[in-house]
C-alpha cells in the first residue's frame, strides 16, 4: 500500500527559513565576535609596538638600546629569538664601546660581522631603489643558527630583516619563531620592515652619540684615553673597590729626556714616540685596566683587581718593552726611548675607606706621582712604588 505524501504546509516552510536565517545570524554574530577580537588583538599589538618605539627612541646609551630590544620585542611579538647582526667592518663599534665600558657578555643576542655578504641580502630586482629584502621562511640550521646561538627551543621560521639607512646596509634585525607558519616568503613585510627602520635610525644615533662621547674622552695622537676620562673613571673603580674589596693600583708614567727627542727629531718624530709608547704599554696590560694620557709625555695606568707587587711587576715589563726595542720613526730613522715608573696601590681594606672618593682618587695618584719623582731623582729607566719611595724618604 503506497504512503501518501503529505505537502509542505506554509508553517513549514516558514519554519524552516527562520532556522536558516537564525543559523545565519549565529554564524554572523561568531564572525562579528572574532572580527572584534582581531581588532582588539591588532590594538593591543599596535598600542604595545607604539610604546615599544618610544622607549626605543627614548634610550640615551649603547646598552640601554640593546637591552631594551632583546628584552622587549620578544615579549610583545611573541617571538622565540631576536638577535642583531651588526656590520663593524674593522671592530671600530666593538672596541669603542668597550673601552667605553659595555660588557658585550650581557648581550650574546649581539653580533657582530665584517663584511656584507655575511648578512646573507641579495638586492631586491622588484624594487626600485636597490634595497635589500627581507628573507623570510622556514628555519634552516646550516643557514640560520649562527644567528640564533642562544634558541632553547626548537625553531620553526625566521624572518631576516635588513637594516638600513640612507640605502647603506648597516645589520639585520633576525626574528625567529617555534611556529613554522609564522614566517613564510608570501607574508607581508610592511610592519617588520617599519619596524627594523625605527630600530636602525635609533642605532645609528646611539652609536654616533657614543662614538663623539669617546672622542671627547679620548687622545686624538696616542688614541688612549685622556685625563677627564681617567679622572671620571678613577672614582668610579674606587666606589667600585669599596664595594667589593678588591686593590687597584696606579703607575704614573714618564718618558725620559723626551725633550731630547723632540729636539734631536722634531716634532714628529717626538709624535710618533709618544703613539709607539702608548701602544707598548697598551700591550702589556689587560682589557679591565684603562691607560690615560696625562699631557705631554705622561701616561697613567689604572690596574683593577691588583696589589703593589703585581702592579709594580706589570710596570716593570712595560719598562723594558719600551727600553729594549728602537722607535723606528717617518723619515726612516730610529731613536731608543726609556721610561721612569712610580707605582700606588689602594687596598682591599683601605684605610682611607671613609674619606670622599675624590681625595682618595687624589692621594693615590699623588702617591703615584711621588713614586714616579723617586725614579727619576734615582736615574730614570726604572720603576719606584710608593712603599720604596716612602722609605727613602
Amino acid at each position: 500500500m503506497n504512503q501518501a505524501i503529505l505537502p509542505v504546509t506554509g508553517a513549514d516552510a516558514s519554519d524552516g527559513r527562520l532556522a536558516r536565517l537564525e543559523a545565519e545570524n549565529q554564524n554572523l554574530r561568531e564572525r562579528l565576535a572574532f572580527l572584534l577580537e582581531q581588532v582588539e588583538r591588532n590594538h593591543d599589538i599596535m598600542c604595545r609596538h607604539q610604546a615599544f618605539d618610544l622607549e626605543i627612541v627614548g634610550a640615551a646609551t649603547f646598552p640601554e638600546l640593546i637591552g631594551t630590544i632583546f628584552r622587549t620585542l620578544p615579549a610583545i611579538s611573541d617571538l622565540d629569538g631576536v638577535t642583531l647582526s651588526l656590520l663593524d667592518e674593522d671592530d671600530d663599534i666593538l672596541l669603542v664601546m668597550e673601552k667605553l665600558g659595555v660588557d658585550f657578555s650581557l648581550f650574546p643576542q649581539l653580533l657582530f660581522v665584517h663584511g656584507v655578504q655575511e648578512l646573507g641580502f641579495a638586492v631586491g630586482s622588484d624594487q626600485a631603489d636597490g634595497a635589500p629584502l627581507p628573507l623570510l621562511g622556514a628555519f634552516d640550521a646550516a643557514l640560520h643558527a649562527a644567528r640564533f646561538p642562544c634558541s632553547t627551543v626548537a625553531l620553526g621560521s625566521v624572518a631576516l630583516v635588513p637594516l638600513l639607512r640612507n640605502k647603506r646596509l648597516i645589520g639585520s634585525l633576525n626574528l625567529a619563531s617555534s611556529d613554522a607558519a609564522r614566517f613564510t616568503p608570501v607574508l607581508g613585510t610592511d610592519f617588520i620592515k617599519h619596524m627594523a627602520s625605527i630600530i636602525a635610525i635609533c642605532l645609528e644615533n646611539v652609536i654616533s652619540n657614543e662614538m663623539l662621547k669617546y672622542i671627547g674622552l679620548t687622545d686624538a695622537l696616542t688614541g688612549v684615553y685622556n685625563r677627564r676620562y681617567i679622572d671620571r673613571r678613577l672614582l668610579e673603580e674606587i666606589g667600585r673597590a669599596r664595594r667589593q674589596s678588591y686593590c687597584i693600583a696606579c703607575m704614573y708614567i714618564d718618558i725620559d729626556h723626551f725633550k731630547r727627542v723632540n729636539d734631536t727629531h722634531g716634532h714628529q718624530g717626538g709624535d710618533e714616540v709618544l703613539r709607539e709608547v702608548a701602544v707598548r704599554i697598551r700591550q702589556e696590560l689587560r682589557r679591565s685596566d684603562a691607560l690615560g694620557r696625562f699631557g705631554g709625555e705622561e701616561f697613567v695606568v689604572l690596574l683593577i683587581d691588583a696589589d703593589l707587587a703585581s702592579a709594580a711587576f706589570v710596570a716593570e715589563r712595560i719598562r723594558a718593552s719600551i727600553a729594549e726595542k728602537p722607535f723606528e720613526l717617518p723619515a726612516g730613522t730610529q731613536t731608543w726611548a726609556s721610561v721612569s715608573i712610580g707605582v700606588a696601590s689602594l687596598p682591599s681594606q683601605s684605610p682611607d675607606s671613609l674619606l670622599p672618593l675624590d681625595v682618595v682618587a687624589q692621594q693615590l695618584v699623588a702617591h703615584a706621582d711621588h713614586a714616579l719623582y723617586q725614579a727619576k731623582a734615582g736615574g730614570r729607566n726604572q720603576v719606584v712604588s710608593w712603599s720604596e719611595a716612602q722609605a727613602a724618604q
